[in-house]
């Protein structure tokens, strides 16, 4: 059953404090909660919810304020709750009407609250916060005017395009530790369903386990095995697998019932059949590679991501698809498998024409965008797409041209940025949810406080700078131009002294 919040919009003043006192309108967490369109998105949150029966759930502002919060602060789910507890502004941030020093909600609620907000409803979020950041911080497209003095082009902005990858929280995979972890749950399994009938028959089934360890430890510990080492060792596993399997249907056939086993044990014996399924078919047809190739026991849903990085040749998470404007970051597509983000380019220039009403003048992106489909369609709506043309480089570049190439991918290293801070400012760089849902839910939230941190940033300054009545105000865009390049707080210091 769900309520609707009716203290979401209640002003600061009001907050009672147990001591007496005003919470301050100047700080973040309250300057946050009036910029979030908490009522506009609770009656899609209350469609969880179908039934009038039950106990009341929590409000839409409290799930995804506590989402928030999380995030921002980089911590777990119980350090959250406590964190909640203990500051004031964070219990007016989810929505309290008066200062609480009881727990607003047991730490595994945030899981279900990751569960009920999709993906989908925070980028609907995103999109309405940023259009009230917009209205507080409007920035005017500038239009080029021809020697005439008309509008020569309706389209306005640059738009930054990219794609990246969102690690989740595994151990580096490979086939040998792989199955030796299924061979590990076979063996569980088979215990638990013995128990269920081992007055039926005498001798438990045999499964090898300690000889089954020894061989894997032999190869695993070595630093460089060689080829065949690491195939007669998958293959031994592969035998002591389908034997446990072999044992588990025979526990079956005599009486034991799979009802015994959780939920996860279930899934995990789902998954480990497949698993061996794929392995044996890969030692069969001497091949590395296999469609919906599994990775993880625990996280069926992970695909390797091969991204041809430094380092970091195959990445395995969630791949993103992202867009970035005037300082704001947008999730636009993500997906479990691999994608080439090149076929996003017409759909991220229509949204960003659907959410500011006009074309950008330029799109800046890498190497794989540049293709000819995407040439000819920017061309046709008037944009101009960054890089150099197709075909053979010319033997003698003009200045302008290279000092355009040089301005367009300094203009792009924008998104990179963004990608650096999202991984190593918050949690892009793993993520911790193990379900395929939670863990979308958290690389949107990601989205959403990082364009939170920017507006923050951007009024921040602001105020600074009227604060300290020394640095002349020649518009937000100037501002915010400063904000990005560094040197806002050089140019105060320089102008105190």
């Amino acid at each position: 059953m769900y309520k609707k919040a009716e203290l979401a919009s209640s002003p600061p003043s009001e907050f009672e404090l147990p001591f007496g006192g005003k919470l301050s309108a100047d700080n973040r967490w309250v300057k946050m909660a009036k910029i979030i369109p908490w009522s506009e998105f609770e009656a899609e949150y209350a469609q969880n919810f179908p039934t009038e029966k039950g106990a009341p759930a929590k409000s839409f502002r409290m799930a995804l304020g506590a989402l928030i919060i999380k995030e921002k602060l980089g911590i777990s789910d119980r350090e959250t709750v406590e964190q909640i507890r203990e500051n004031p502004y964070l219990q007016y941030f989810i929505g309290q009407s008066s200062y609480s020093n009881e727990l607003p909600f047991d730490p595994s609620l945030l899981v279900h609250f990751r569960q009920r907000i999709s993906p989908n409803l925070i980028n609907k979020v995103n999109e309405r916060t940023l259009e009230k950041m917009r209205e507080i911080t409007p920035v005017k497209p500038e239009k080029k005017k021809d020697s005439d003095g008309k509008n020569e082009s309706s389209n306005s902005g640059k738009l930054i395009i990219d794609a990246t990858c969102a690690p989740a929280d595994i151990t580096y995979p490979t086939d040998l530790g792989l199955l030796n972890r299924a061979r590990v749950h076979t063996e569980k399994i088979i215990d638990i369903l013995y128990k269920q009938i081992k007055e039926k028959i005498h001798k438990k089934p045999r499964t090898y386990r300690n000889l089954a360890r020894k061989d894997y430890l032999a190869v695993a510990k070595q630093r460089r095995p060689t080829k065949n080492k690491r195939i007669q060792a998958i293959k031994k596993q592969l035998q002591y697998i389908k034997r446990n399997l072999g044992h588990i249907e025979q526990l079956i056939d005599l009486g034991a019932s799979l009802e015994n086993l959780n939920k996860k044990q279930y899934k995990t014996l789902l998954v480990l059949t497949e698993v061996t399924r794929q392995q044996q078919w890969l030692l069969d047809n001497n091949k590395q590679s296999i469609e919906d190739r599994i990775v993880s026991l625990s996280q069926p849903h992970i695909r390797p991501i091969v991204r041809g990085k430094v380092g970091k040749s195959v990445e395995f998470g969630a791949k993103l698809s992202a867009s970035c404007f005037e300082g704001y970051v947008f999730l636009d597509r993500m997906s479990w498998d691999n994608f080439n983000e090149s076929g996003d380019l017409k759909a991220q220039v229509e949204s960003y024409h659907r959410f500011t009403g006009y074309y950008p003048e330029s799109v800046h992106a890498d190497r794989i965008y540049r293709n000819r489909e995407n040439r000819a369609w920017c061309k046709e709506k008037g944009i101009r797409l960054s890089g150099p043309p197709l075909g053979r480089p010319p033997a003698n570049v003009s200045k302008s041209k290279k000092r355009q190439a040089k301005e367009d991918e300094r203009i792009r290293n924008a998104i990179e940025g963004k990608f650096g801070q999202g991984k190593r400012r918050f949690g892009l760089s793993r993520v911790m949810a193990k379900l395929d849902n939670t863990s979308g839910t958290v690389i949107a939230i990601t989205f959403l406080v990082m364009n939170l941190t920017t507006w923050w940033r951007l009024v921040f300054c602001v105020f600074l700078c009227l604060f300290g009545n020394r640095t002349p105000v020649f518009g937000v865009k100037i501002i915010f131009h400063y904000i990005w390049s560094g040197l806002i707080h050089r140019r105060l210091i320089l102008n105190r002294a």
